[in-house]
């Protein structure tokens, strides 16, 4: 009888010992990954500063038409000392965009001609292209010797930043810090607005409100604006200016402003005079320092007289 049961005990345990003590649970599915299509390489962007390298460019000093090739971004004719001595260099300031909204980019940069003196000029240069191939169409000197910290193209006009020569600065050393922007007139650089600074930073911006660029106007302009800093005596200059950059008129425009040296805003209405019709002008709001007659700061706006 012990035996027997002796038997049983072990019977029982020998299957428990043979039954998992969990259950193993069900292998998780795999997820489906759907095979989507390889994206398209993207178009790779113009090397803008490599295309214009080996351009010809025509020279900015010379008071004669000289165009030069450039090659791997320098010219250079004759040893300094020489009279006829050029060295002629493309700048790291190579900007690209569409500056005559018609769909293809122009190309910015800034370029130094030197004679063999001490003089360093420095002009900003818009190329185009055909076919692929950069065409030199103009320029503008921004400066000699001036520190160079940023060039690029937005919403179709070039924006420069750099610290130029003032009026009482010793050719050696630029203090006065500008911004500038231009747009493209005929094949042509144009300001549309400029900056100076304070000694302790800021901007001496102007902001013409309204009217707004290629508003068609008759024989007068209603004008509002501010300005950041106000003028000297409250009191900003207006010039009417045709397409070619000639003077056509000059006046004042008072300011109102708080307290002499803070914002200000300006609200005039500028009279014409006799402009043929379908004429383009450009409107600046300037102000102009009392001590040496520099440019502080400008804005400009372009209008159809009809």
């Amino acid at each position: 009888m012990v035996a027997r049961y002796s038997l049983v005990v072990l019977l029982a345990l020998f299957l428990i010992g043979c039954r998992p003590a969990t259950p193993i649970p069900a292998a998780a599915s795999s997820p489906v990954i759907e095979a989507t299509a390889t994206a398209e390489a993207p178009t790779a962007s113009p090397d803008y500063a490599a295309l214009i390298r080996n351009a010809q460019y025509q020279l900015g000093t010379p008071d004669s038409l000289q165009v030069v090739q450039l090659a791997n971004g320098k010219y250079e004719r004759g040893a300094p000392g020489d009279p006829d001595y050029a060295s002629i260099k493309l700048t790291d300031f190579v900007a690209a965009g569409d500056l005559n909204s018609d769909g293809t980019n122009e190309i910015a940069a800034l370029v130094s001609e030197n004679y063999g003196g001490s003089g360093v000029f420095v002009f900003l240069a818009i190329f185009t292209t055909t076919n692929g191939t950069p065409v030199f169409l103009t320029s503008s000197m921004v400066d000699d010797r001036p520190q160079l910290n940023a060039l690029a193209i937005r919403n179709n006009e070039i924006y420069l930043d750099a610290v130029i020569h003032g009026m009482n600065d010793p050719m050696c050393c630029p203090t006065l810090h500008v911004t500038r922007n231009y747009h493209l007139v005929d094949d042509q650089l144009d300001t549309t607005h400029y900056e100076t600074f304070t000694p302790d930073g800021k901007p001496r911006t102007i902001t013409i409100d309204s009217p707004a660029d290629g508003t068609e106007v008759l024989s007068s302009v209603h004008i509002k604006g501010s300005l950041a800093i106000a003028p000297f005596e409250n009191t900003l200059a207006y010039s009417i200016k045709d397409g070619a950059g000639v003077e056509l008129a000059r006046g004042a425009v008072s300011v109102t402003a708080a307290e002499p040296g803070g914002p200000g805003t300006f609200d005039t209405t500028i009279l014409l005079g006799k402009i043929l019709s379908n004429t383009v002008v450009f409107i600046e709001i300037q102000d102009i320092s009392a001590a040496d007659g520099s440019l502080l700061g400008m804005d400009s706006v372009e209008l159809v007289v009809k």
